[in-house]
């Protein structure tokens, strides 16, 4: 997973998802950021923010990128270029 922010201009940063936990009425989100720095970052998000997300995820292009075969075996994804 590759991130990138405003704040920190042309830095892209790597990191995983490294846990989901719930914290009273928020779900929270844990990201390794391992280069170029070693940070947790969070992300806590609500029950309507949720619904947004699979909102989101129900979209045509979105549904066809996890089915595709071809992402279950790509191993090594190409990078999206400027996002």
């Amino acid at each position: 997973m590759i991130f990138r922010s405003t704040g920190l201009g042309k830095t892209e940063l790597a990191g995983k998802v490294s846990d989901l936990q719930r914290q009273g009425d928020y779900l929270v989100m844990f990201v390794d950021i391992t280069d170029p720095v070693k940070w947790r970052v969070r992300a806590a998000f609500n029950f309507r923010d949720l619904a947004t997300i699979v909102g989101k995820m129900a979209k045509a292009a979105v549904i066809s990128f996890v089915f595709s075969p071809k992402q279950w075996r790509n191993k090594e994804p190409k990078h999206p270029g400027d996002f």
